[in-house]
């Protein structure tokens, strides 16, 4: 079945994906208006790839459609099902899948070739996007020799040439290094931001959602469990998946005013005022550590025994079991002073007023 033309200033994605394992179930709808980026984020095996497979016409769907501008690509109702070659795609993945016997500007025209277009014409293409992406001098370069940002360069460059309605970008920073990553990502982000189709980003790195992405989508076990914009996400997170990611320690309860019963037991006082589920948001370094019964302002105070220490950047991050259980950042100072170590008892101690509520339910925010 043939497909209509789009126009790439005029594209968007709107999926519903079904694809169904034997004993697991991706189940999720994205939609990404034209010029924007929406992240998958999620622990492995939550079905991050497994969307952009299907996306790809990759993976067989039980159930659902893609539609991506005016163009039907995928819909289990009525038959339809676009082969992946026919399209509009722009396909980014994690170990670039660079052909090792051409060279960068080989690469970047293969894709035009491929589709029919007069071989002067894409190598006009690919020496153009060469020199957005800073890689003239590398044109005549094979992959193994360019490094890991030039590799993901011509990758992206490779995807982008075609003018896609859909790019696709599975962990694409993620076989670089620190600090390759840092340079790449401002690159990247740079171009996604010029680019008029609907992007879809898969990481695991929060960074990497936060700075490329306008929404967020967290998927666990093939589930959509938050969606929302980067601060929406790092402010409210709503599954221990996310808060751990964004470095917070998140608590379900419920609330009676200022007081909340916490579902894995304990206790906390709170400053806003709540009749009804709620999470309770503590950051790491908002707690306290003492080696015996704390006096002083603090309205929460408990017991709890240290299970695990380790480095977090400048600080000592210590896995406190209460309960309630609580991650704790201390600077290495403190740490000796207190003589602490795991299997020792400890007090922690929090403010009132350094814990952020908010209701359980994301409806009864809206």
């Amino acid at each position: 079945m043939s497909a209509p033309a789009t126009d790439t200033r005029d594209s968007a994605l709107d999926a519903r994906l079904v694809v169904q394992r034997e004993r697991w179930q991706l189940d999720i709808e994205v939609f990404v208006p034209a010029g924007g980026v929406l992240a998958l984020l999620g622990p492995n095996g939550a079905g991050k790839t497994t969307a952009l497979a299907a996306l790809a016409g990759l993976e067989p769907a039980a159930r659902g459609h893609v539609r991506v501008g005016p163009t039907l690509w995928d819909d289990h109702a009525t038959g339809v099902r676009l082969a992946t070659e026919r399209r509009s795609l722009g396909v980014v993945f994690q170990d670039y899948l660079l052909f090792p016997t051409m060279t960068a500007r080989e690469n970047i025209a293969f894709g035009l070739l491929a589709k029919g277009w007069d071989k002067h014409e894409a190598g006009r293409v690919a020496d153009s996007w060469l020199a957005r992406v800073g890689l003239s001098d590398r044109a005549q370069r094979r992959p193994a020799h360019l490094s890991g940002g030039q590799a993901q360069r011509v990758a992206l460059a490779r995807a982008l040439a075609g003018a896609p309605d859909l790019l696709l970008l599975d962990e694409p920073l993620a076989a670089l290094d620190a600090g390759t990553r840092m340079s790449v990502r401002s690159d990247l982000r740079s171009h996604l931001s010029e680019f008029t189709g609907a992007t879809v980003l898969v990481t695991h790195d929060p960074l990497d959602a936060l700075i490329l992405a306008d929404q967020v989508a967290v998927i666990e076990d093939g589930r959509l469990v938050q969606t929302g914009t980067p601060h929406e996400i790092t402010r409210k997170p709503r599954t221990r998946y996310v808060a751990q990611l964004v470095g917070l320690n998140l608590l379900a309860g419920h609330a009676d005013g200022t007081h909340v019963s916490l579902q894995e037991g304990g206790e906390l006082q709170v400053a806003e005022s709540h009749h009804s589920d709620v999470f309770v948001v503590a950051r790491p370094t908002s707690v306290t550590v003492h080696r015996a019964t704390p006096h002083g302002s603090s309205r929460n105070v408990w017991s709890g025994v240290i299970n695990n220490v380790e480095r977090h950047g400048d600080l000592v991050r210590l896995a406190v079991t209460g309960p309630p259980d609580m991650v704790v950042d201390i600077t290495p100072d403190a740490m000796a002073d207190l003589q602490l170590a795991a299997g020792e008892s400890v007090w922690l101690s929090v403010k009132a007023t350094d814990l952020t509520v908010y209701l359980a339910s994301a409806d009864s925010e809206a």
